[in-house]
């Protein structure tokens, strides 16, 4: 089954947190490069370089991270770079709110994941977000891990 990770999933493969094991077991069964849109870029890149703003991370800690994500998009053996057709997500995205958010209650950038995987013909969604895995499910998908 093709899947597609949030940008909290991408970044507990690189970032010791509590949902990190479970990251990081899913991808050693799966044994498959992961869709790496460039949204994920902004929002990952972006999460790194804010938790040094919050002094969660030193910045020699992110640079090594970011460093890291690279090589491995490099690789394609974890992530592989994705492009998207931005229409048609944002499109599917607000479709996915108006039948869904008055009672789900999902962010912007949380639908546009979702529409993305959609859009991409995935069947897997990867979250540790509640409500992400709510809509994720409204619009079909099976949701891991």
């Amino acid at each position: 089954m093709k899947a597609y990770a949030d940008s909290n999933f991408i970044v507990a493969l690189y970032v010791q947190q509590q949902s990190s094991p479970k990251a990081i077991a899913f991808m050693e069964r799966y044994g498959q490069a992961l869709p790496f849109t460039p949204w994920h870029r902004l929002e990952v890149r972006n999460a790194l370089r804010l938790a040094v703003c919050q002094q969660v991370r030193d910045s020699l800690q992110a640079k090594t991270q970011l460093k890291q994500i690279d090589a491995d998009l490099k690789e394609e053996a974890l992530l592989v770079h994705q492009a998207i057709d931005w229409i048609d997500v944002l499109r599917e995205a607000e479709k996915l709110g108006a039948n869904h958010n008055e009672t789900i209650g999902c962010r912007s950038a949380d639908l546009f994941h979702i529409a993305a995987a959609v859009q991409l013909g995935c069947e897997q969604f990867l979250t540790f977000d509640i409500k992400q895995t709510t809509m994720a499910k409204a619009a079909g998908l099976a949701v891991k891990p």
